[in-house]
């Protein structure tokens, strides 16, 4: 293929990393949970009384209130499942070419599996994993899906792919494992009310037959208590800090998103119960975390799917483990525990129902076909309408709005979000005060959306990227023109990309002598397994073409070539990004570093001169 040689003005782009998952950026301008200004986005799931998806309803068909209010529908689309499945495969690339081209529509809703094993048990996790990996033997091809796993923070397993073999890669993974919460006090079995304990019947026999044991013994079940409740609040906490962190990745994100949360419990409800003084209905501690976190979901168009991790649940009182011992003696123990249970399983269902209908999605209880729930989520989330309006109320003073839609036909099922947050997005944010969610939200940027590690592929330029080790060996410092990390540190390797852009995907414009300008920036990003940034390199391109060279460009393509350097140890993904800064279009790949790293190397010359100096 013929390359084109840019003999032209290389701009100097001050192209902002990304970020990783859930860390803000200081520098971006405040943005409102509104979408586009004073816009409002309601996606709508219409079912009939079989929970089959009803397609071709029209604008007309819909009514939609806020407060009580009617409100005009500004924008209405429909969205159906597998819209673009007949789409041509996949070409045959050659080793180390790589393509964002997909049979995947680009609207289509993407999907996020949460593997929550902060809150689930070891046996659960297992069934859960077991259940997944069925599921994706069967998934429609063009299903976007991204998994996330929970411990003490959140982890991006793997970024949106419709690619089965990636997903089950990621699942069977190192980082994929099953993990025991250090939160739970029995991480194999959970803990569930009546479940045994033996630490606590030794101690019970050991301290209960002396007035001095039997002081002792409640001291240490007061203690057991206390701390039992530390944890629960570490969990919450930990938990609420994760759907935060997944409203701010979500957020940069355009479309509906399907958040599919697998849990042995659900120890947080984060959105308001209609108590005016105490809306939350939890430790006031959380309040502002809990608003703020309601306002990301909604700005990012995230419905709710929770999924039981535990199944089919029976009381663990008459389980035969658990037949002796202290029910053996007392009845009354029996029924306290079997009353805390059953009030626990009702509070934590409640929570998941609440949250399911709240944000437009639906909760999965008391089964254990968990494939079929996914199956179920995937399907529902996919096959939408999107309605948009501008409230009547132009006053933004934080309150909650409700938001109610109605149908003019009888009979069928509606699941939507039901309120948001109208924060004031001109409102300074004060030193001190605790951030709300549109205080470092930045209004949506494509290019900065397309370069968001693990995020989906856009495909606005579609091009392929050759990525091969520049040379042989390892070099102390980083290619000219990167921008490290303080953090990176080497030896490095270097990597060559070769960019080639379909011309048709290009926007050129044409002067009466036949010349042609482009504007195009290219950008290539180094991130590690966790989604941290590490190093980047970034080309703005002003390009004058004659109408002789942009023939050759047409049978061609636009190409381009970049280097980036990449630490020798660790594991790292490359995130390469196109950027038309005339339309701003974009298209964007994403590999990991492991899938290059030992192809040939392109140079037998001398290498390309390196920076010496440690990243800044």
């Amino acid at each position: 293929m013929l390359r084109i040689i840019f003999g032209c003005f290389i701009a100097a782009s001050f192209y902002a990393p990304v970020l990783a998952v859930g860390q803000p950026s200081p520098t971006e301008p405040a943005a409102t949970v509104r979408a586009n200004a004073d816009l409002v986005v309601v996606d709508v799931v219409v079912t009939d009384a079989k929970q089959n998806p009803v397609h071709n309803l029209t604008e007309t068909d819909f009514t939609l209130l806020e407060n009580g209010h009617a409100e005009t529908i500004k924008d209405f689309e429909e969205h159906i499942a597998g819209e673009a499945a007949k789409l041509s495969a996949l070409p045959k690339l050659d080793p180390g070419t790589f393509t964002n081209y997909s049979p995947t529509p680009a609207s289509s809703a993407l999907n996020i599996l949460l593997l929550d094993k902060l809150n689930t048990p070891m046996k659960d996790q297992a069934y859960v994993l077991a259940q997944v990996l069925k599921y994706l033997k069967e998934a429609r091809p063009s299903t976007r899906i991204a998994i996330f796993g929970l411990t003490s923070q959140l982890r991006l397993l793997q970024g949106f792919t419709s690619d089965p073999d990636l997903l089950r890669a990621a699942l069977n993974a190192k980082k994929g494992a099953l993990q025991g919460s250090p939160l739970l006090n029995d991480p194999m079995s959970g803990d569930s009310p009546g479940a045994d304990d033996p630490m606590m019947d030794l101690a019970t026999s050991v301290l209960g037959n002396s007035p001095d044991g039997a002081t002792l013994l409640a001291n240490l079940q007061q203690f057991q208590a206390e701390q039992q409740s530390f944890q629960l609040q570490l969990r919450t906490r930990y938990t609420l800090d994760a759907f935060n962190q997944l409203g701010r990745y979500l957020s940069r994100l355009p479309g509906r998103k399907n958040l599919i949360w697998f849990s042995g419990s659900f120890p947080i409800s984060i959105l308001p119960d209609g108590d005016l003084e105490n809306p939350f209905g939890v430790d006031a501690s959380f309040e502002d975390e809990f608003r703020e976190t309601t306002n990301l979901l909604s700005r990012s168009q995230v419905a709710v799917y929770p999924i039981d991790a535990r199944g089919l649940m029976t009381a663990p009182m008459i389980n035969a483990a658990n037949s002796g011992g202290k029910y053996a003696k007392s009845n009354s123990a029996y029924l306290k525990d079997n009353a805390t249970f059953s009030q626990q399983t009702a509070a934590e269902h409640g929570t998941m129902m609440q949250l399911a209908e709240a944000t437009g999605g639906k909760a999965f209880v008391d089964t254990n076909g968990l494939k079929e729930a996914v199956e179920k989520a995937v399907e529902a989330g996919s096959n939408y309408y999107t309605l948009t309006y501008t409230p009547t109320n132009r006053e933004w003073k934080g309150e909650y709005r409700k938001i109610q839609i109605k149908l003019s036909l009888k009979g069928l099922n509606l699941a939507y979000r039901r309120g948001y947050y109208a924060d004031d997005s001109s409102a300074p944010v004060h030193h001190g005060e605790p951030k709300s969610a549109s205080a470092d939200l930045a209004p949506y940027n494509a290019m900065r959306a397309a370069m968001l590690r693990g995020g989906p592929d856009p495909t606005q330029i579609i091009f392929e990227a050759n990525v091969r080790p520049s040379v042989a060996d390892a070099e102390p410092g980083i290619a000219q023109g990167n921008k490290g990390s303080p953090k990176m540190t080497g030896p490095y390797r270097r990597y060559t990309v070769y960019y080639t852009a379909a011309p048709k995907d290009v926007s050129c414009d044409s002067t009466p002598d036949g010349v042609r300008h482009c504007l195009l920036e290219f950008v290539t990003v180094v991130y590690d397994a966790d989604g941290a940034f590490f190093n980047s390199q970034s080309n703005g391109i002003k390009i004058a073409i004659p109408a002789a060279r942009y023939t050759a460009i047409l049978h061609g393509g636009f190409q381009y070539r970049q280097e980036i350097s990449v630490p020798v140890k660790g594991d790292y993904f490359l995130r390469i990004g196109i950027h038309d800064l005339t339309t701003d279009h974009v298209g964007a790949i994403e590999l990991p570093v492991s899938a290059v790293s030992k192809l040939p190397p392109l140079a037998t010359q001398a290498p390309a001169p390196a920076s010496t100096a440690t990243p800044k």
